[in-house]
């Protein structure tokens, strides 16, 4: 009885799209008006070795009983793709978002909270800067904003390495000492990079995601252009391993005042820097690297709690799992690239409430930037 449950809740499709065919996989129904959580996996990976961690976790399930799950594979690397056909032209990362309209149209699906990872952050951010009304909030993981590619940086940190396509998409996801460190999670996915993602589709997508537009989001300003300036409008959650390569960088050359612009966008912290401070919170993960949706699901599945309670579905929810974060914690930084803000009153009172029960103490109104960190 239980298989035959899941066979009918994990239903696949092949979309039709403007850009070609997309594979996705729908967990449930969409329930009512309420958004459905949309995943995007990032180059190497797959929905599955990407997300099947975190949403096999208990506490993530408890929250998915109330929302259906559309998880989307980039085209060609879902389980088992065959390879394009010579000439076959992989679609842009601009193109990759103007799929997903097409999915939701199919399956019936009014909005979405969106999840992303890397390059499917990317994709899902620039979805949302086009259809606004679709995206109702969005958790992007290791999310850069900038057109500046990363197979050159990647390859520098492999110094002694053979500089193959599987050790530069494992630079992209892991740090150097992660890549040396925990050897049990690196051989997983190293094996997984090599054997089960078709290596030709896998260098498409990197090609593509290598050659992406910047996304040009910019800062609103309070009385002079939150109408017109080119940023998102949903509550967005910016999460981020403290090793993380998508921090080292910044970490190690921001201090310096002599750091180009164009160093600085290869992070988090800059999407963070440019967007909306009122509806934007940064999340960095202590004792994480590059796949905090992997490597402490559970922290990730309470701050998801709490986003999602922020956005106003707590009410609605009320079977949510209401366990106090207890390894929630909060400290200030004096960088303004670190701002933490709930995208209202109302959200950061409900945050406040649950710090409270906690004992982990409540997030006081902020005179000046805050950075929220999950330690462990």
């Amino acid at each position: 009885q239980y298989t035959y449950l899941t066979v009918h809740l994990n239903k696949e499709h092949d979309i039709e799209t403007p850009h070609g065919v997309l594979h996705v996989t729908m967990r449930g129904v969409p329930k009512g008006n309420r958004p459905v959580i949309l995943t995007y996996h990032d180059i190497g990976l797959n929905h599955k070795s990407c997300f099947n961690t975190l949403f096999n976790y208990e506490d993530m399930q408890e929250i998915t009983q109330h929302f259906a799950v559309v998880h989307v594979d980039a085209p060609g690397q879902q389980e088992g793709a065959p390879p394009f056909p010579t000439g076959y032209r992989y679609p842009t990362m601009d193109e990759l978002a103007e799929m997903l309209p097409s999915v939701m149209t199919q399956l019936k699906v009014n909005s979405v909270i969106g999840i992303g990872v890397g390059a499917g952050a990317y994709v899902l951010t620039r979805f949302a800067l086009n259809n606004p009304s679709l995206v109702e909030g969005l958790v992007l993981i290791n999310v850069d904003p900038c057109a500046e590619g990363w197979i050159d940086w990647a390859a520098s940190k492999l110094s002694g390495w053979t500089s193959n396509l599987v050790d530069i998409v494992m630079a992209h996801h892991f740090s150097t000492d992660e890549l040396t460190e925990n050897q049990e999670l690196i051989q997983t996915y190293r094996l997984h990079i090599a054997q089960d993602i078709n290596q030709d589709n896998l260098a498409l997508f990197c090609g593509s995601y290598q050659y992406r537009r910047d996304l040009e989001i910019e800062r609103p300003i309070v009385g002079l252009n939150e109408d017109t300036v080119n940023t998102l409008t949903c509550p967005a959650l910016l999460v981020v391993g403290d090793t993380s390569p998508a921090v080292e960088a910044v970490v190690s050359l921001a201090a310096s005042s002599e750091v180009p612009q164009r160093t600085l966008c290869s992070s988090t912290v800059e999407c963070n820097s440019r967007l909306n401070p009122t509806k934007t919170t940064l999340l960095k993960m202590a004792d994480c690297g590059g796949l905090p949706q992997v490597v402490q699901p559970g922290k990730l599945a309470e701050a998801f709690k709490y986003f999602v309670q922020g956005m106003g579905y707590s009410k609605s929810t009320h079977t949510l799992p209401s366990a106090g974060m207890t390894r929630l914690a909060r400290s200030r930084t004096t960088s303004s690239s670190s701002i933490t803000s709930m995208d209202s009153s109302r959200s950061r009172n409900n945050l406040n409430s649950l710090l409270e029960g906690s004992g982990a103490g409540a997030l006081d109104s902020p005179s000046g930037p805050q950075t929220m960190e999950v330690s462990c």
